[in-house]
């Protein structure tokens, strides 16, 4: 029996045409935002979710609870699962801090992964805070369907460390577009499967469906009982 995460980006906000960086600024969610994250809620409706969860920023708690409500929950918020700070690059534009911190805007390209701007934090950092909340939510829900709503950076940064992609390269290999749904099903808290990544097909009216669950051609280690701990 496993656990499944739906891990969810929040829907668009007032922010995200304008292509600012917004880590730590608590913008809310824009009229998209609330459309994007409604039509995910239907699409999640029959889910059978038991715990709904989300960082403490107004993006990521409205959309939550419009994705709780069908389902009668409270929303749950972490700290570990808030999006990345960017320091003194918050609010201005990718132009904005190529201009104004050159050297800077070039070692974070270079590697995001350990490079911080001034005052903000490294993809490192948030590895470090986000994954133990995650594996933790695995270990208070077994076999049980939870919702995870998170940010672009943090999502991408925990799909590297669970599945072994190069961190470093999180930003130019691993997309979330707003309201994306990932879902990873969890044999244990230290085994997990990708069953489905940055899916939007819930924008549109057709595009309901769920990934089912995973049943043959398994690897043992994904098929095995887990051994019971003493």
């Amino acid at each position: 029996m496993q656990t499944r995460i739906f891990l969810v980006r929040h829907g668009a906000t007032i922010l995200t045409a304008e292509d600012r960086f917004a880590g730590a600024t608590d913008v809310p969610l824009s009229d998209e935002g609330r459309r994007q994250a409604r039509r995910l809620s239907l699409r999640l409706q029959n889910a059978q979710i038991a715990a709904v969860y989300a960082s403490t920023m107004s993006r990521t708690v409205e959309t939550a609870r419009i994705l709780a409500e069908p389902h009668g929950l409270e929303v749950q918020q972490r700290e570990g699962l808030k999006e990345i700070s960017h320091g003194h690059w918050e609010q201005l534009t990718r132009k904005e801090v190529e201009e104004r911190f050159p050297e800077e805007a070039s070692e974070w390209d270079r590697d995001p992964y350990t490079f911080a701007p001034a005052g903000g934090e490294s993809g490192l950092a948030v590895t470090a805070r986000a994954l133990p909340t995650l594996i933790e939510l695995v270990r208070v829900h077994p076999g049980q369907n939870v919702v995870v709503v998170s940010h672009k950076a943090t999502i991408r940064l925990l799909l590297s460390s669970l599945f072994g992609f190069d961190p470093r390269r999180y930003r130019d290999n691993l997309d979330q577009s707003p309201a994306a749904l990932n879902v990873v099903d969890f044999k244990d808290p230290v085994r997990a499967r990708l069953m489905l990544f940055n899916d939007t097909s819930h924008y549109e009216e057709s595009g309901l469906a769920l990934p089912g669950v995973a049943t043959s051609r398994l690897s043992k280690w994904w098929s095995e009982e887990p051994h019971q701990s003493i």
